[in-house]
Formats: C-alpha cells, structure tokens, sequence
C-alpha cells in the first residue's frame, strides 16, 4: 500500500471516496498519478454490511449535525436530517439503488429548451451530451449497467411485475427492470445478484458497484494511491499567490494533520462540498475558496421526488428481490401541455416494515396508519424523481449558531419548492396511482419526499465565470489548481438518477488532470 509523506507537494488530494472521489482517485492512479485520498467515514466491506435498517443506518449514514430552513416538507418531518448521504468508504455508492440513466440531450440544455421560467434560474450546460457520450460509454463499461455492452437486464420481481402489468394498461411503452448497475450475471470479479432486498444497506455479495470493493481497490494495487479512512476534511488552505497547497483534516483520534498537494478535488456530495469551500474563508477569500461569483452553495436541488404505493388483494411481498429494478421511462420527455417543463422516472421501491413504518407518512398513527401496516406484504411501491428547478435562493450556508463536533458551523440546507416542481410531482402521482388502479389496486397513497438522496448543484458548472463555480471540466474558474468532482457540479438536475453522470465526469475530469499535470498547468 502506498505511503504519502505528509509534506509531499506533488500529490493531488481527493476529498471524498464516492462516485465522483473515489472514480477519479483510480482514474489518476492507473495514469500514474499520485493521490491521497482522504475519507471522513470508516472502511466497510460486503462482510461488515449489516442486513437490518436501522443497524445498517447507523453504520453507514452521514450522522453530523446539520440544519434545514424553508417551505420543503422534509424540513417538518426531517429537519435535521435533509439528506440520507453516507459517511464511510465508497461514500453513498454504498447505499444507492444502481440505477445507471443518461440525461437526454434536451436536458443539458433546459435554459434553451425550456426557456425563461418564472423563479427559476435554468442555464445551460458548458458541455453537451455529444461531449460525454463517450465517457458515458467508459462509466457504463466500469459500473457494468444492464441493457449496455450487451449484460442482459436484472430479473424483475412483484413489485417491478405490478407495476408493468399497470404501465401496459396505460399504454405506456417503455417500461423494464432498468440500466442497473447489479450484475445480472458474475463480471469484473463480482457475483451476480442474489436478489436480497437489501441494496441501500450495502450488498452483501458485491454485485452492486460501489467504490468500496471496485475503483479504490484497483487504485490502490498500482502503488500511487493512498487511502486515509475517518479523516474529515475541516479547511482547504492556499498560498499568497491564491493557489491551493493543502487540506487539514481531523484523523480518527481528533487529531489535526496538514496535507501538502499539488491538485485539491473535493467530492463531499452538494452540501459537504460548499460547506467546506465556505469553512475554508480567509482574507484573500472573505466569501469562501472558489466563491468570486457568490455562487458557491446557492442552486441546491435534491429532485422533485415523492411516492406511491399501493394495496392488492393478493400478496405482493415488495422487499423481495432488487429494490429499484422496474422502471417506467415514457415521462422523461419535456411536454409542456402536462403543465410543467422536464421530466421525471418512474422507479420500484420497497423499504423494509421498519422504514416503510417510519416515511409512508412522518407522524401518522392510528387505523388508516395500522391498515397500512397491517397489509404490508400486499404492498407495492414506486419512487418518483424528476427534474426540479434551480433557484438561487435554495443554497447550502454556514450555521454559525451551531458547531459540529469539530468546532466549525454546521450547513443549513435551504430549500423551496417552485411551482413547477409542484405541478410535476402532482403529475407524477396521478399516474403512479393510475398504473396501480389499471390493474386492481383496493388503495393507494401519495407519500412525501424523503431526505434526499440526489443532491446537486451548489457548485455548477458555466461558461462564464460570473454565473457559476466551475467550468466544464470542474476546474474552479478561480483557482487552476481546484475542482469539484461530485453532483455539486452540476448545472441543472435533469430528470436522471445522477450516479452515472458523476462518474463519466470524474472520468473525464481525471484525463483533464493528468494531461494538465503533464504539462505543468496545474
């Protein structure tokens, strides 16, 4: 294993080892690029993961203190937990479901395609789909999606066999168990899918991707990088010249080291990644690293989400098999005559008795509660995610009236719904309840958002540097030597599970890096 000296300047420090850290860390160490990759969370493995959700979710969710504000709901029913992210190695690509969606074309380009919508601040991307469409094809080729290089799709169970039986009914045409990345069958040292049910508790027998057991492994057998587990990022600090030369962190014993670099990429998901840019203020940069825009946490978006689920006379047993293997894609398009713009995904989902308990309606109790409970085996469930609109006033900033354990202010997460989100989960429920009525439902009900699981923006991407944090390639427009490299990036949310698109950046970032370093302009 490799062993970095702690005043090594040649070294890129990756915060973060999710979809985004943890790719570009193996992307640069198989270029022959020394990395320390640094991970607030300890190292799991498929042994350690916990089949049980509540065991599971303390071992594996991001538990630090932070705070909400605004009109969303899950600032009532959640309002210190706005997100269900992951704080262990592999970040949160030990609990996503593997769904594996590229953006449509339309999509990079919602400020064209849309137009101007009233409270909402849309832009285009810097880059098209014609761009990432060949590190769209590497990341599909690394996560190894269903339905691409020619891996046949996941097997679908009852609850995916509910909901096309409903998606026929309608008309509905393209309806199937999903682009997953799960092995169907065993590939790249992995086994196939057991179909256990338990996929946000990490998998057991390492069909899922994650980088926990895939891309940091590698990395770490080319000898050039080195992972530092329960080492939490506190600032990111620079030298006169305003350039990037290291990151403090707390070890695992509270500790505060100082590693040199020569290259920072932060992957801290969209509310660690500001949080920290802005704990990382100093009088060269009063507003936060990267922050010249005054752009630095502001777009928070988390997905217009919300569910159905549905009761039948005959059991359906939901939480057996893959929980997110049965989509419906036929809403995705932009159809303004629906009353909205953008689309969204229809998604099976199935939680086990104790969380369907606690998020099929926050504080609810009673018989309407108990029937529910009652007839969990007869349940079938979907999730609903689309694109939500991004707005300046939905941002990431510090609470500096409440510290974490490290002594630094926790983030607050901001977040309103336009009205456009509105009318398009409104849509969304309609029909998910329609696709359970067409094939027999006895009841149904709507649920709201849970804690989000699909945070974006807060550092996106522009052409012009006025308008965002980075460019098109998640190089800060105001210091070279500093990316992001996670959904903060992003533009605007599209309608997409946004893993795949996290990883064919950090693809594409990390050829940037190397050749950049390579020619020493960075």
């Amino acid at each position: 294993m490799a062993r970095f000296d702690l005043n090594d300047d040649s070294v890129v420090v990756i915060i973060g080892s999710g979809a985004g850290g943890g790719t570009l860390a193996n992307e640069l160490a198989q270029k022959g690029v020394k990395v320390v990759l640094l991970e607030a969370g300890a190292r799991q493995s498929s042994a350690t993961f916990v089949n049980d959700e509540w065991a599971s979710f303390k071992q594996l969710a991001w538990l630090d203190k932070r705070t909400t504000s605004g009109s969303w709901q899950v600032a009532k029913d959640f309002p210190t937990l706005p997100a269900w992210l992951c704080k262990t190695v592999g970040g949160t690509t030990t609990h996503w479901a593997g769904a594996s969606l590229r953006f449509h074309e339309h999509e990079f380009r919602a400020r064209t395609t849309y137009g101007s919508v009233a409270g909402a601040d849309l832009m285009d991307w810097p880059l098209t789909l014609a761009d990432l469409e060949p590190y769209y094809a590497k990341a599909e080729s690394k996560l190894g999606v269903t339905r691409t290089n020619g891996i046949p799709g996941l097997p679908g169970n009852n609850n995916f066999k509910v909901m096309y039986a409903g998606a026929k009914k309608l008309g509905y045409s393209e309806c199937h168990t999903g682009r997953m990345a799960i092995n169907s069958r065993p590939r790249d040292g992995r086994a196939s899918c057991l179909q256990l049910g338990f996929c946000f508790q990490g998998c057991k027998s390492g069909a899922k991707w994650s980088t926990l057991y895939t891309d940091i492994p590698k990395g770490e057998a080319t000898g050039n990088l080195e992972l530092r587990t329960e080492a939490q990022a506190l600032t990111i600090e620079h030298n006169d010249s305003g350039k990037v030369t290291g990151v403090v962190y707390a070890d695992a014993k509270g500790n505060h080291q100082r590693q040199k670099a020569r290259i920072v990429a932060v992957a801290g998901n969209s509310i660690e990644t500001p949080r920290l840019l802005l704990n990382s203020a100093t009088s060269k940069y009063p507003d936060g690293l990267a922050n010249s825009s005054g752009q630095v946490g502001r777009h928070y978006m988390r997905h217009t989400t919300g569910s159905v689920y549905a009761i039948f006379e005959q059991p359906v047993n939901m939480f057996r098999g893959t929980t997110m293997a049965g989509i419906i894609m036929d809403e995705g398009r932009n159809d303004p005559s629906r009353g909205f713009v953008g689309g969204y995904e229809m998604e099976t989902i199935s939680l086990g008795l104790p969380f369907f308990a606690a998020f099929l309606s926050p504080g609810a109790w009673g018989s309407d509660f108990a029937y529910w409970m009652d007839n969990y085996s007869h349940v079938a469930g979907m999730w609903l995610v689309g694109e939500d609109m991004p707005r300046e006033t939905n941002r990431v900033t510090l609470n500096t009236d409440v510290k974490d354990q490290f002594g630094l202010p926790v983030p607050n997460v901001h977040y309103d719904d336009h009205p456009n989100d509105i009318a398009l989960r409104n849509h969304a429920y309609r029909q998910g309840e329609r696709v359970y009525e067409a094939v027999g439902a006895i009841k149904t009900m709507r649920t709201p958002p849970y804690p989000s699981t699909h945070n974006l923006g807060t550092c996106r991407m522009s052409a012009d540097p006025k308008l965002g944090v980075v460019n098109k390639h998640g190089q800060s427009h105001d210091i070279p030597n500093l990316f992001i490299s996670d959904g903060s990036q992003y533009t605007t949310g599209a309608a997409e599970n946004p893993t795949l698109t996290i990883v064919t950046l950090a693809i594409r970032q990390a050829d940037y890096i190397a050749d950049a370093m390579s020619k020493q302009m960075v």
